[in-house]
């Protein structure tokens, strides 16, 4: 596991005060109990709060890039809830726009985007890494806010992900055009990558800069890949990810969370050499615990629906999950995004569960 300094360099720091921050620490490799605790997608559609604003303000790609919505919407469950890591409010499709592809969303189907690159030639498009801009001011307007203990995430898609939006076009159950562009034609295909790589590079850098002091690569896709495809098309691509923040942005920890992965958890943690594993909510935890290394942080992972069950049974997945790692870091979250049913009163029941 690579060792973030605990001296956290002045890019994009900004007047923010160094102070203990909890779940900084943890992912620099520190315990803490109880642990941290953010939820993924904790800003969102379950929140009163955000679907007035949602309404007031029009649909969800224009929130991403209004600076000001989106940096209410980031700070909504801080101000309810106190979670130790503010979330990002944005997208990982925005690294497809700003490559050069259309991008909205269907109401009730998820995002599409045109031209679909099948044959994955990027050269009809022209790329505009300007559009970004905007969602480096929600983190400076964020950072100006934050509590002095709370953590900045931010995050991208890992470039698999990415890929599959790009290829097909939309979201998929097995994700096969993108899988049969990968066998048919591997070269092309690792330009589509490559290319993604270096957006993804530069976007995490400019977050960085605003003020983000961790980030995350989300591969919810990771598991769908046969071995050598994942070696090649997963662990790669975010290792050159994790090399070029290491050697342009070295204090900032990156966590990985490639969903779905199983037997494969710790080849991803070896290989990539994130700095913290986030573990989905199929991941046995004391399975993880066992084979991943002792000091690397780990985050996650109760089920979405133990969340939204509320009650017993999400008393008893948090007990079952604390207890599966006595010595390691550990930062408490969900296996997966938080579902838009769940009730705020069962999130406040997790973090008076957590924080006991």
């Amino acid at each position: 596991m690579h060792s973030v300094s605990p001296d956290r360099d002045k890019i994009g720091a900004g007047a923010r005060p160094e102070s203990d921050r909890p779940l900084l620490a943890v992912l620099r490799g520190e315990r803490h109990d109880p642990p941290p605790i953010w939820l993924m997608r904790q800003a969102g559609r379950y929140l009163p709060e955000y679907r007035a604003l949602r309404a007031e303000k029009g649909g969800f790609l224009a929130l991403c890039y209004d600076p000001v919505a989106a940096s209410e919407i980031t700070l909504q469950p801080i101000r309810r809830f106190g979670f130790d890591g503010a979330i990002l409010f944005s997208d990982i499709l925005v690294i497809p726009q700003a490559l050069g592809q259309d991008l909205w969303f269907e109401a009730g189907e998820g995002p599409r985007l045109a031209p679909e690159l099948l044959d994955g030639d990027l050269s009809g498009l022209v790329a505009d890494a300007q559009i970004l801009t905007p969602i480096f001011e929600t983190v400076r307007r964020v950072v100006a806010e934050l509590p002095a203990e709370t953590t900045m995430l931010g995050f991208a898609g890992s470039p698999w992900t990415v890929a599959t939006y790009m290829v097909a076009g939309q979201g998929s159950k097995d994700q096969g055009a993108t899988r049969s562009l990968a066998y048919r034609d591997p070269v092309a295909f690792q330009r589509l990558i490559d290319a993604i790589i270096a957006a993804t590079v530069d976007y995490l850098c400019g977050q960085i800069d605003a003020g983000v002091e961790a980030v995350q690569l989300f591969d919810s896709w990771a598991g769908s890949l046969a071995p050598d495809e994942f070696r090649r098309w997963v662990v790669a691509p975010n290792r050159q990810i994790v090399d070029a923040l290491r050697s342009r942005r070295p204090a900032t920890p990156i966590i990985g969370f490639p969903k779905g992965i199983g037997e494969k958890l710790p080849i991803y943690a070896a290989e990539t050499t994130v700095d913290a594993m986030g573990l989905d909510e199929t991941m046995d935890p004391v399975w993880a615990d066992s084979v991943l290394p002792k000091d690397l942080p780990v985050q996650g992972n109760l089920d979405p629906l133990a969340l939204l069950a509320g009650g017993d049974g999400l008393a008893a997945a948090v007990r079952g999950i604390r207890a599966a790692f006595p010595r390691r870091p550990h930062v408490f979250n969900l296996g997966h995004g938080i579902l838009q049913q769940t009730p705020v009163s069962h999130v406040a029941q997790l973090l008076a569960m957590i924080r006991a």
